[in-house]
């Protein structure tokens, strides 16, 4: 992929080319954010994942909220992907970089339980760039799974449907900024 962010950079480059008054061409040079050539430091990182319900039915929605931050420079579209005990289950194309301002990003996926079998799930998120200098932080599971009985049977020790649970990366502390 970096290649062709290269090639389209080039061809920008290209295109950049003016005629200024008075008969001189000049070239306006563009500066490359993602070359993957290790001249920007990459590195996404998922900080935050909110589970809700942890307590579903079969059938039921559960709903998540994922925070990932570009924590360097560079800029790109890749896929957040939602992973329910390892397996991805949904993802997400999300373009980050393109504002320097702009450092976090929410996203929320809908793992729809029709036809998953009543048990214990491992709910996670991860964002997966090759450039990362960081790899390590790209994931984040939830240490709460998420329990799903059948339609209509109550769950273990009498509890109700509902609750949530959040997983924070301990890297980044209990900011209310997220």
């Amino acid at each position: 992929m970096g290649r062709y962010i290269r090639i389209l950079w080039l061809a920008a480059a290209v295109l950049a080319t003016v005629a200024v008054p008075g008969g001189t061409v000049e070239t306006v040079l563009l500066a490359d954010q993602n070359t993957g050539d290790g001249n920007v430091n990459v590195d996404l990182a998922v900080r935050q994942v909110t589970v809700s319900p942890v307590r579903a039915h079969a059938g039921d929605v559960v709903r998540v909220e994922v925070v990932i931050e570009n924590k360097a420079e560079g800029m790109s579209t890749t896929n957040a992907e939602l992973l329910v005990n390892g397996k991805v289950v949904a993802r997400q194309f999300f373009s980050w970089g393109m504002s320097l301002g702009e450092r976090l990003y929410r996203l929320s996926f809908d793992w729809d339980t029709r036809g998953v079998l009543p048990g214990e799930y491992r709910v996670g998120a991860q964002a997966f760039v090759w450039e990362d200098t960081s790899p390590f932080d790209n994931r984040l599971d939830v240490g709460q799974p998420v329990i799903v009985a059948p339609a209509g049977s109550a769950f273990p020790g009498g509890a109700a449907a509902g609750g949530s649970a959040t997983e924070t990366d301990p890297r980044f502390g209990k900011r209310s900024s997220l």
